[in-house]
């Protein structure tokens, strides 16, 4: 029906590994059932569909125990399905395979890969999307045909076939024809009607008479007859399946639309009203709801997803998360807080974990969770706010061994039932484990008010509850988010009823098992067995984690830090173990690797810094897991006796980090050099120079981070007069480095109170630099102290600026620039770079005042914003060794900004004008400035930003906003723009004339005179511009700019005003009309005087067309306004159009327009001919009632509407009327009309030789062009079953 209709919305799922899990190759488990202990469909790329559709026939009990009624002997066996001569019914075997895997396998998801293999699908069907209505009927023949032959071949037509019988009554002698015909599943309207009801009265109450010019034959009166045509339901099934109409064709524009209108359904319904036979009892007439087959999406794309009653109870149904708690259960919440959580105090970490495990409903959180559940909790992290004092929070769960207990492999912390004394020995893992219950409460309180706790916490299960299946996810919900399905893009597609009266025996409740084959549920739990242990297997592989071992003899102490003591050897090993294993299996294996080791042996976490190896906390518990103490794939760990190494003491802790610092000392040329200490390197840094030329020495030196600035003086070997530096970083110099910024460096002395403070307390880290100065030192040039600032000036920080001088702009010569080099350093000002080409350059000389200012070009030559000359070279950003350009002007302060500004338009290059103002000044302020620069006044001004098009963008709405608020820019374009400042909410909307050259051509034509610019002429067809006959082509008037919150009222006011129409003579606002354009045709006439633009959906950049009238009007939401043309009786052409006024509020059949119009022209009703003219075909459209034509009670409707398909009357249509009573030709075609037939033959054969279709005559609408989005070809859905008859 809807061949591949569906493109499958792919919905991304990610997953995360647990911590210091790393997947180590192999296939990957499925995952086991979620907390609904449901199990999902897997979707192959586009089978959605069919995963709905499966769902809900595993949920129908009787169909799924139907199914399993077939054994091994009817049905045979799969293993023989590739033998010759077998009849293996392979269809119904791999759908009871994959419901026995959804019923018993625990998975999260099965595939039916196996199924769609049976169907005959090749690999491209699983991404084809097809509809699931017609999926429904062809799987149930599928089906059927498979079981010919076998005790189930009419379970299908028991459970879903139903017969419906159509009744013709003849009025004149009340015989009665009946012709019965069966049903899988009715098909329902959705368009015009609001529920199923309705629907279903519309099909089986309603009777649809046979009259007028569409008579009956009655066999009895062998004569035409009036005749009433009814259809009822004779048997009802089982099981009633509702198809939606959802998705429909549009006729009128060739395309189809999905019906998103709100479409009830109820939970129950009574069938009584629309049978034929109506004694029996209520039961039999009534059907419960159970499935709902949910489409998300439009027409030609969306996915499927089933809501279901799981009446067997298969399902564990939990409130969903996202719903508000209903005040019972908060109330509840508060009475939890009391037991649990008397009184949280959030600096004890013990109070916090205890307060979080006791909340959750489990009284377990998952050990990978706990850190974020800390976080929400408090809003700190445990790094922030506890590892300082406490250690990691693996280490602190296992020093607290008798509070919590860590179950379920370490995976889970959880508390203890009886907390242990302190003076008792807490029992191992395994023993807590089995012996305590994670979910007990700790406090005795607690234990009495649980049971009480637990029923108000869970509420209490009464029948069946509803799930989500969507693909492999399922969910539970409540009954009430089916009403959510009522309507929109994503909405109820198909509905599945059920008899009330079935009902399900008591052993079938909670029992998946129930009737199912042994050898299926066999089958099932070998699947188990496998997947047990592929799980056993990863988990084995996913929880092997390499270990680092660092072996105390293969290091030295030094600089703070253990460093190897062969640099050819690093003194590490790797290690592969499982983590799940404890700290004592580790030291046993290490123990069995290093069988020379002799004494205690500590295992110690230790990590790799820029200074060397460090060490951290030591594992001392044996008996907790690797998992638990925080061990992860490439954890370094240091095997030692936990005292010393090589004789030298060991400090442990975060405290005693070792920070590695540069050293940096005054290198003046001498001969020898001072040796680095403790064998590390010493190398020049970027400020020495070759030849034992000046310059510093560098070498880095690791410290304890709780080392003092005076214990490092001394490890260095310094007098106590000897200064200790730390680099400036107030500038730019790390960013930029020598050569970019230029200049000397700077550095700050530290105070002498500062050396008893330790590194940490100073905020010293990896990489920063220590100067290191004796009192000598400022004798010499390079080193210059100015209070607690050393400036230091090596050769290598002197540079230069270029600066040129001459014409720039377009002929410029390269010869008439002049070019000279200042010697600049980065601390020098710009305004003495500035002085220095002044007086090197010679311009003295120019006349008194002159102003010169520099500024930057880039690489096209424009010239950019001028430097401020207030900073110094490496605060302004000017890179040393450039070229700055001397120019006529002022410089900037650092307090102003320097603008571009235009007046009207966006400027051309060059072409802009510019202007200094203060970045605290207001928009306002810099507006008038930029007025009183180019010799404007007025307060109907506003400035404008340019867009990324460098186009006129949108206005700046908040004139009393400063500019540095605004974030506007140094160098950046703004434009002063004419007229108010519009309100918040505008709209911009383009106006054009439609004027009626008769009614008031000196109007038109002085319009015309006005209008010097060229114009853009809007025309449809030949003969009627804009589609309306009688008006002239409209013409540009302007634009409007006003508020989405104004009426039409004030629209049309507005639209006064426009220079164009100063001279047009409108008494009020009624003696105009507003049409909207779309495709640049006239689409709509705006009504409702006092409607909002908002309410009327105009947005900006609406093109409008104003048309004066003769009288006032007030048009209603269902007047039509029409174009009527009377036929020359005997020619082949119209009399001059007229505008008619349709009041199609009550009624829009072709009986009321043509009342309407023989009204108008004083002629019968009987007597007119109507049609519809079609410009774009040029072709007529005879109207007439239709509805005579069809006889299918589908098609048979209440009155019929020309408002609607195949019709669409709209504003401004053409509507043809012949006199039959003097002209019986029923031909509207004129000459024009066969000229253009005749000019769309001719392009469509161009078109199809390959020619471009002529564009010198525009026929029909211009239509819009360009790539659209290719869709497959639609595939029709087939299921190939073989021959068992």
């Amino acid at each position: 029906m809807f061949g591949n209709l569906f493109e499958e919305e792919e919905e991304g799922s990610s997953s995360t590994s647990s911590r210091g899990r790393v997947a180590k190759g192999g296939d990957e488990p499925p995952p086991p059932r979620g907390r609904s202990n449901l199990c999902g469909i897997k979707n192959q790329g586009g089978t959605c569909y069919l995963n709905s559709l499966l769902q809900t026939l595993l949920f129908t009990p009787e169909f799924r125990e139907e199914l399993f009624s077939l054994g091994p002997a009817e049905l045979g066996c799969l293993e023989d399905k590739d033998k010759p001569g077998a009849k293996v019914r392979v269809i119904p075997l791999e759908l009871q395979k994959l419901f026995a895997s959804l019923l018993l396998v625990d998975q999260q998801s099965a595939s039916t890969a196996n199924l769609t293999d049976s169907f005959g699908w090749n690999s491209s069907e699983g991404t084809n999307q097809h509809d699931v209505q017609e999926l429904n009927r062809i799987l149930f023949s599928a089906l059927e045909h498979s079981l010919v032959g076998t005790t189930g071949s009419t379970f299908i037509h028991q459970l879903y076939h139903g017969t419906i019988v159509n009744s013709i009554v003849c009025k004149e002698c009340g015989n009665v024809s009946q012709r019965q015909e069966d049903f899988l599943d009715l098909t329902v309207c959705v368009c015009g009607v609001s529920s199923l009801e309705e629907a279903l009265w519309n099909m089986f109450v309603e009777e649809e008479l046979f009259e007028g010019n569409n008579l009956y034959r009655c066999a009895l009166c062998d004569r035409l007859v009036t005749a009433a045509k009814s259809a009822k339901l004779k048997k009802l099934p089982p099981f009633m399946t509702m198809s939606l109409l959802r998705f429909s064709f549009d006729f009128a524009k060739c395309e189809r639309y999905k019906e998103m209108g709100r479409y009830n359904f109820p939970l129950t319904i009574n069938l009584r009203a629309f049978c034929e036979e109506t004694d029996a009892e209520d039961s039999d007439y009534s059907y419960d709801l159970f499935s709902v087959i949910i489409h998300k999406g439009g027409c030609y794309g969306g996915h499927y997803h089933v809501y279901i009653r799981d009446i067997d109870q298969l399902g564990q149904w939990e409130p969903p998360e996202e719903e508000c708690k209903p005040k019972t259960q908060k109330n509840f919440k508060e009475e939890v807080k009391q037991v649990y959580e008397p009184k949280l105090q959030e600096d004890d970490p013990l109070s916090v974990i205890t307060a979080i495990i006791a909340q959750e409903p489990s009284k377990s959180v998952l050990t990978d969770q706990l850190g974020q559940k800390l976080m929400d909790k408090i809003g700190s992290s445990w790094s922030k706010k506890f590892r300082k004092h406490y250690g990691p929070i693996g280490k602190f769960l296992q020093s607290h061994n008798d509070v919590f207990m860590l179950v379920s492999n370490g995976t889970r912390v959880a508390l203890k039932a009886n907390p242990a004394s302190p003076v008792t020995e807490a029992p191992g893992p395994e023993k807590q484990a089995t012996n305590s219950d994670p979910s007990t409460p700790s406090d005795p309180i607690a234990a009495q008010q649980q049971p009480e706790l637990d029923q108000k916490l869970k509420p209490e299960q009464k029948g069946s509850h509803w799930f989500d299946l969507n693909d492999s996810t399922v969910t539970s919900i409540r009954e009430s988010d089916i009403e959510k399905q009522f309507q929109g893009k994503e909405s109820a597609y198909m509905l599945f009823y059920r008899k009330t009266q079935l009902h399900r025996p008591s052993e079938a409740l909670n029992n998946p098992q129930y009737k199912m084959h042994l050898n299926l549920i066999q089958m099932a739990q070998e699947e188990n067995i496998k997947i047990q242990k592929m799980r056993e297997e990863f988990e084995a592989t996913n929880n092997t984690v390499e270990l680092r071992l660092h072996l105390a003899p293969s290091y030295r102490l030094s600089s703070g830090a253990l460093q190897p003591i062969s640099k050819e050897q690093t003194g590490s090993t790797t290690l592969s173990f499982d983590r799940r294993k404890t700290v004592g299996d580790l030291r046993l294996a290490i123990y069995q690797k290093q069988e020379l080791w002799e004494g205690d042996m500590a295992l110690t976490v230790a990590r790799s810094l820029p200074a060397g190896l460090h060490l951290y906390n030591t594992l001392t518990d044996d008996g907790v897991s690797l998992y638990s103490a925080g061990i992860c794939t490439n954890s370094d760990l240091f095997v030692w006796n936990g005292r010393e190494v090589c004789g030298a003491t060991v400090l442990t802790g975060a405290e005693w980090e070792p920070v590695l610092l540069n050293v940096v000392r005054p290198n003046l040329g001498e001969d020898g050099d001072q040796e680095a200490g403790d064998g590390l390197d010493s190398e020049e840094g970027r400020g020495g120079f070759e030849n034992g030329g000046p310059g510093l020495k560098r070498e880095a030196r690791g410290f304890a981070g709780a080392a003092t600035l005076g214990e490092v003086r001394e490890a260095l070997g310094e007098p106590e007069e000897c200064l200790l530096c730390q680099e400036h970083k107030g500038g730019k110099r790390r960013e930029q480095g020598t050569g970019e910024g230029g200049g000397a460096s700077g550095w700050r002395v530290f105070p002498p109170d500062d050396m008893q403070r330790t590194l940490k307390d100073l905020s010293l880290k990896d990489g920063d630099a220590l100067l290191v100065l004796e009192p000598q030192s400022f004798d010499s040039s390079m080193f210059a102290l100015n209070g607690d600032v050393v400036t230091v000036t090596t050769p290598s920080d002197c540079r230069w600026l270029q600066v040129e001088f001459g014409p720039h702009g377009e002929g410029e010569k390269e010869e008439e620039r002049r070019k000279i080099k200042v010697p600049a350093t980065g601390n020098m000002l710009l305004c003495e770079v500035k002085q220095r080409a002044i007086e090197e350059l010679q311009l003295q000389e120019q006349p008194p005042g002159a102003q010169y200012c520099l500024r930057h070009v880039d690489c096209t030559g424009k010239l950019l914003p001028p430097v401020c000359e207030e900073l110094s070279v490496r605060d302004a950003g000017v890179r040393l060794m450039t070229t700055l350009t001397l120019c006529p002007g002022n410089a900037p302060k650092a307090s102003q900004l320097f603008l571009h500004f235009s007046v009207g338009t966006a400027p051309s290059a060059g072409m802009e004008m510019d202007i200094m103002v203060e970045k605290t000044c207001t928009v306002k302020e810099c507006l008038k400035a930029m007025l009183d620069a180019v010799g404007l006044d007025g307060t109907c001004w506003h400035l404008r930003r340019l867009d990324w098009c460098e186009d006129v963008g949108e206005p700046i709405m908040d004139e009393d906003a400063s500019l540095s608020e605004l974030k506007i820019n140094n160098g950046e374009t703004l434009i002063v723009t004419e007229g108010q400042l519009p309100p918040k909410g505008f709209l911009k909307l383009s106006v054009w004339l439609c004027l009626d050259p008769r009614t008031d051509s000196a109007v038109f034509m002085d319009l015309n005179h006005t209008n010097n610019g060229p114009t853009e002429v809007v025309t449809v067809g030949d003969s009627s511009p804009l589609g309306v006959g009688n008006m002239a082509e409209p013409r540009s008037a302007g634009q409007v700019e006003i508020s989405d919150e104004a009426t039409l009222e004030d629209l049309k006011t507005q639209v006064l005003t426009l220079p164009a129409l100063q001279d047009v003579c409108v008494p009020t606002t009624a003696f105009m009309r507003v049409w909207q354009l779309e495709g640049r045709r006239l689409a709509r006439i705006l009504r409702g005087h006092q409607l909002t633009l908002k309410k009327l959906k105009l947005s900006s950049g609406t093109d409008l067309c104003v048309q004066q009238l003769l009288k006032e009007e007030d048009l209603g939401s269902k007047d039509v306004m029409l174009n009527v043309k009377m036929v020359v009786p005997g020619e082949r052409c119209f009399y001059p159009p007229e505008e008619l006024v349709w009041d199609a509020t009550r009624d829009s059949s072709p009986g009321s327009l043509r009342t309407c119009l023989a009204a108008h022209y004083g002629l019968s009703p009987d007597s007119l001919l109507l049609a519809k003219h079609q410009p774009d075909k040029h072709t007529w459209e005879e109207i007439s009632n239709w509805s005579q034509q069809f006889s299918k009670k589908k098609k048979k409707r209440k009155a019929e509407s020309l408002l609607g398909a195949p019709f669409h009357l709209k504003d401004g249509d053409t509507i043809g009327i012949k006199n039959l009573l003097i002209d019986n030709n029923r031909d509207f075609l004129t000459l024009e009309d066969e000229k253009g037939q005749q000019r769309l033959r001719e392009q469509a054969e161009q078109r199809r030789n390959g020619g471009q279709a002529a564009g010198s005559e525009a026929v029909g609408p211009q239509k819009k062009t360009g790539s659209t989005k290719s869709r497959k070809p639609e595939v029709a859905l087939s299921i190939n079953v073989g021959v068992f008859r």
